[in-house]
């Protein structure tokens, strides 16, 4: 995909939504860690189910070490993985209080070196709570960026790189928003709805569905 066409893809993308958002409910930066956390090979509507009444109980990296893990645990149990990811959010909160201050750090070794958070996970942080241009490359963002020609790479992380230097700066705040809610909804793995979609003119998928 040249210049021209990935600045009109994004631009269509654009007015499609406007101002697109996460589908994770959250409060604050430590909610909003926790619950990307949480959602790891999970559904956004599982983890809100859950996190709803967890957050009301502890929002803050103090309320959630002092709940414990096994508590933590009984919240969340709904949730695919929910013991690894519970000890995971108990850690993590901890650490946050003894070496951050209790404050998320808008870092991304910092929080790639907390439990349960990788480059994806960081990426998402960053971009949301704090508005950094980054983007997190998931299942959806991977298959896109490879199926539509705009960022074409055999890992996530080579997807990433190519995303980083392709994307045009005044879309890089919501490109990932964009991409997730397009692979989501539209540019289904299975089944891709291309009759619906904002830019399958421009897409390079040669399985394009009439």
């Amino acid at each position: 995909m040249n210049k021209t066409d990935i600045e009109e893809f994004y631009r269509r993308l654009q007015v499609a939504n406007p101002e697109p958002k996460g589908e994770l409910d959250w409060i604050n930066p430590f909610t909003l860690l926790v619950a990307v956390v949480l959602s790891a090979q999970a559904t956004d509507v599982g983890v809100n189910k859950a996190t709803g009444p967890l957050f009301k109980v502890a929002d803050t990296p103090e309320k959630m070490a002092a709940l414990g893990e096994a508590k933590i645990r009984d919240y969340v149990k709904t949730i695919g993985l929910y013991r690894n990811k519970a000890k995971n959010v108990h850690k993590l909160s901890q650490i946050l209080i003894d070496e951050h201050g209790s404050e998320v750090p808008d870092d991304q070794e910092a929080l790639e070196a907390l439990p349960g958070v990788g480059r994806k996970t960081a990426n998402v942080v960053r971009n949301i709570a704090f508005g950094a241009p980054t983007i997190a490359v998931d299942t959806h963002i991977f298959r896109i960026g490879n199926r539509t020609g705009l960022a074409p790479g055999k890992t996530p992380l080579a997807v990433e790189k190519k995303l980083l230097k392709v994307t045009p700066e005044a879309y890089m705040q919501h490109a990932h928003h964009w991409l997730i809610l397009l692979g989501r909804y539209i540019c289904k793995a299975r089944k891709p709805d291309c009759p619906a979609c904002p830019v399958s003119d421009l897409c390079r998928f040669k399985g394009k569905t009439l």
